[in-house]
């Protein structure tokens, strides 16, 4: 059986990348970079408060996470329920104690349903960033450009709505972007995204937008979720990454960016949360580290003449 002409079909193919969102650059050939009161490590902490409907959509894929047993998956909805109705503010009285910022990735759903847990973050200082509707609300290429439009607007209006507030960063549900997503969020407003996993700095994509780094491998879903770890050991495995990075950091002269994100049904748990309080305590401590949201770490970067990035 042969297949289809357009399946060889690539229109995005060329030299270099096969995409043209930004230019290639190696870390270490780019301008030094140094974060406030010349920390070096900049740990990016961002908490995913999620809304999962209990009947899930497949279209265009399922989130990670998501229901998975059938209807109704009441055991995989109440513990995701449980981050937001508990949790989460576990949560939030670990990042008081330690005195750090994060950024919550909010889906629009949990802004409105949760307003006690939303004026928590806000009181709490943190940053709230746009995490679409709930998650049903995923992207990619298969959706018509029109239902595409059709959510972000959606998810950005009704998170505005129900905090009062512009968000100023967007991170996508499993990461997922279609070929027009960044163009999109670009034409509402949005300064930057944590959605892209390929550096430890700050870059420029060519429509204007910023990527924050972010993490797969370091996330506790994956650590602790999917591989099945202790919270101890996660707790390890950042305590290994910031002081590979702050090494790193001092030999070349220049800072770097440790995400650390965060569910709050897994981390959390009661069990599982004075791991992650140790982690954040000793992290405090070290000279090297600062606790930064996402636009923060962005309006540094951007401060030091590294727009060509």
């Amino acid at each position: 059986m042969s297949l289809p002409p357009e399946y060889t079909q690539y229109p995005k193919r060329g030299e270099g990348y096969d995409h043209d969102y930004y230019t290639w650059s190696s870390i270490h050939t780019r301008p030094q970079v140094r974060w406030p009161d010349d920390r070096s490590v900049a740990i990016f902490l961002s908490v995913n408060l999620e809304f999962f409907p209990i009947t899930p959509s497949d279209e265009p894929f399922r989130a990670p996470g998501h229901m998975v047993t059938p209807y109704p998956d009441y055991r995989h909805y109440t513990v995701r329920d449980y981050g937001n109705r508990v949790a989460a503010f576990r949560m939030l009285d670990a990042f008081a104690k330690t005195g750090v910022t994060a950024s919550f990735a909010v889906n629009a759903a949990v802004a409105e349903r949760y307003p006690e847990l939303i004026g928590a973050v806000k009181s709490g200082g943190h940053e709230i960033v746009a995490h679409s509707t709930d998650m049903n609300g995923t992207i990619a290429s298969s959706m018509s450009e029109e239902a595409e439009r059709e959510l972000i607007a959606d998810a950005l209006s009704r998170l505005e709505a129900a905090t009062g507030q512009k968000a100023k960063g967007w991170h996508s549900i499993a990461r997922s972007q279609s070929w027009r997503t960044l163009d999109i969020l670009k034409e509402h407003g949005l300064s930057w995204c944590a959605d892209w996993v390929n550096d430890e700095l700050p870059y420029r994509f060519s429509n204007g937008m910023v990527a924050v780094p972010s993490s797969v491998d370091l996330s506790d879903r994956q650590i602790v979720a999917v591989q099945q770890h202790s919270a101890e050991a996660w707790a390890q495995m950042m305590r290994d990454a910031f002081d590979w990075l702050a090494d790193e950091a001092a030999s070349q002269s220049s800072a770097r960016v440790l995400p650390m994100q965060l569910t709050p049904y897994i981390m959390g748990q009661p069990f599982r949360i004075a791991a992650l309080e140790d982690l954040l305590a000793d992290l405090a401590k070290r000279e090297q580290s600062w606790f930064a949201s996402g636009s923060e770490i962005v309006a540094a970067w951007e401060s030091q003449q590294c727009q060509e990035q």
